[in-house]
C-alpha cells in the first residue's frame, strides 16, 4: 500500500506520528509538501509597481523562491528523520487541494491535520484545503487533530427536530 502523508507547516508532527502507527504495512511512504503558486510573483508585482523600485534595488522575488525551498527543504527533513523509516520526498507546487488530490491517486491512504478551527469538534475544524481533499481525494483519508481532540462537550447541539 502506498501511504501519502500530507505536510503542512504547523501540524506536520500529527500527520508524521500518524503514518508511524499506520506504516506498517506500507509499501511506500510519501511525504508531500505542496507549495501554494504566486507569492513570489506577488511581491515582484509589488515591488516593480506600487513602490516604483524596479531596476534601483535587488528584486525580492528570486530570494523569496529560495527561502521558500528551502523552509520546504527543512521541514521534509524533519519528518523524514520523525518517520524514522525510508520514504519518497515529494514537493509539488499549484493548487494545493488540487495536488493533493492528483498525489492521492492510486494511494492506499491519504493522512491530513484538520486546519480549520481546532478549539471545537464540529464541520469548521476543516479548512478549505482539507474539505476539498476529503471530498475529492481518490483514496481513503486518516484526518488527524494536530494536538488532542477537543472534549466531547464542545461538539454543535443537534439541528432542531422537525416532525
Amino acid at each position: 500500500m502506498r501511504m501519502i502523508v500530507w505536510l503542512v507547516e504547523g501540524t506536520w508532527p500529527a500527520c508524521v506520528d500518524a503514518a508511524r502507527d499506520y506504516a506498517r504495512d506500507a509499501s511506500e511512504v510519501v511525504l508531500l509538501h505542496v507549495t501554494e503558486p504566486g507569492m513570489a510573483g506577488l511581491a515582484h508585482g509589488a515591488f516593480a509597481g506600487l513602490l516604483g523600485r524596479a531596476g534601483s534595488e535587488p528584486d525580492p522575488e528570486r530570494r523569496l523562491v529560495e527561502l521558500g525551498g528551502t523552509s520546504a527543504a527543512e521541514l521534509l527533513d524533519a519528518a523524514e528523520a520523525r518517520l524514522g523509516r525510508p520514504c519518497t520526498r515529494l514537493e509539488r507546487t499549484g493548487r494545493v487541494e488540487r495536488e493533493v488530490v492528483a498525489v492521492a491517486e492510486g494511494a492506499g491512504l491519504l493522512i491530513a491535520a484538520r486546519d480549520g478551527d481546532r478549539s471545537r469538534l464540529g464541520p469548521h475544524s476543516l479548512g478549505k484545503a482539507v474539505r476539498f481533499a476529503v471530498d475529492h481525494a481518490p483514496c481513503p483519508v486518516l484526518l488527524v487533530w494536530p494536538e488532542g481532540a477537543p472534549d466531547l462537550t464542545t461538539m454543535p447541539p443537534p439541528p432542531p427536530h422537525h416532525p
